[in-house]
């Protein structure tokens, strides 16, 4: 059994860092105390989970397997696959573990851990949402010069400075929740690490780290945000050039399916954060975060492949090879 050290219930400016003791765990939410619910949780919980895994892995290899598909879209789409993969992995595995095993406790160096692969995969997701908002900018607005611009170097390029910043953007986060040594609670008020969750337990005045933080989150949340919203302003105006009602129809449905994965995305998103300043109840903030963690990494694969021809047709070559 591993050694259990919690913290004072009450936390003032007036006490002494001696007088208080050290987390060596973290009590997360439960999804529901009820016992009889417990297996039918297990179940609808590993099922969401094998379903992302199998979906997302299945349009990562139908793309690899057909040389049509080995264009800059579905380079990027393979990327973003594969980070939801992570993404939902850093969560759900965890949860369904507690729920087999009727405990939820995470110990400090895996709720950090945790925290930091969440926020690495889930930026990871908004650049690359950003990158194939680009992508398509090119491939609407300068059609002509499409290969010439995404080359497979600038491909490359994209995909790993996607990659850097959301490490960076993750280890700056890491670095804040590793100054906090003393806690006021070890009861965090949602089913996985939520940073700013765990910032809000920290025992005293954390003014500045609060401003980084912030700072942090706000530049990592607009830029990418910008970047789509410039690129569909650009698309927008492009389309509306276009004479023909069928041209324009062509144009837009190129954006369909990611137009559609943002909305998903950063509506769920959007909707946690402004569902959590209006409501009060913690159960409620985090049930509607399961919406972006687990049910929209899901959805990805099928918006994909039920909104786009040549995925489906990729899909169906991949499983008569695979018979």
């Amino acid at each position: 059994m591993p050694l259990q050290r919690h913290t004072l219930a009450h936390c003032s400016n007036n006490i002494e860092p001696q007088n208080l003791t050290l987390v060596s765990e973290f009590h997360l939410m439960r999804v529901s105390d009820d016992p009889g619910l417990q297996p039918i949780l297990f179940c609808l919980f590993m099922f969401v989970y094998l379903v992302t895994v199998l979906g997302n892995l299945i349009i990562i290899l139908a793309v690899n397997s057909d040389s049509n598909l080995h264009t800059p879209m579905y380079f990027f789409l393979c990327n973003l696959s594969l980070a939801d993969i992570c993404f939902i992995s850093t969560t759900v595995p965890k949860m369904i573990v507690n729920i087999q095993t009727h405990r939820k406790e995470i110990i400090y160096v895996g709720c950090l851990t945790q925290m930091s692969f969440l926020i690495l995969f889930g930026y990871m997701d908004c650049l690359l949402l950003a990158v194939m908002a680009y992508d398509r900018f090119v491939a609407v607005c300068h059609p002509l010069h499409y290969s010439l611009i995404m080359n497979p170097r600038l491909c490359g390029s994209l995909v790993f400075l996607s990659l850097l910043v959301s490490l960076v953007d993750s280890q700056a986060h890491n670095l804040i929740a590793l100054q906090i040594i003393y806690f006021k609670d070890v009861e965090i008020s949602n089913f996985f690490c939520d940073p700013a969750q765990l910032l809000n337990l920290a025992c005293f005045n954390t003014f500045i780290n609060d401003i980084v933080m912030y700072f942090v989150g706000a530049l990592s949340g607009l830029l990418p945000i910008s970047g789509i919203f410039f690129s569909y302003y650009k698309i927008v105006f492009s389309i509306l050039k276009i004479s023909s009602s069928g041209g324009r129809y062509k144009a837009f449905s190129t954006c369909g399916s990611h137009l559609s994965v943002v909305c998903l995305f950063y509506g769920t998103a959007l909707g946690v954060y402004l569902g959590s300043a209006v409501s009060r109840s913690p159960r409620s903030t985090a049930v509607a975060s399961l919406m972006y963690t687990v049910v929209t990494p899901m959805l990805n694969p099928f918006i994909y492949s039920l909104r786009n021809k040549d995925i489906k047709r990729a899909v169906k070559r991949f499983h008569r090879k695979m018979l």
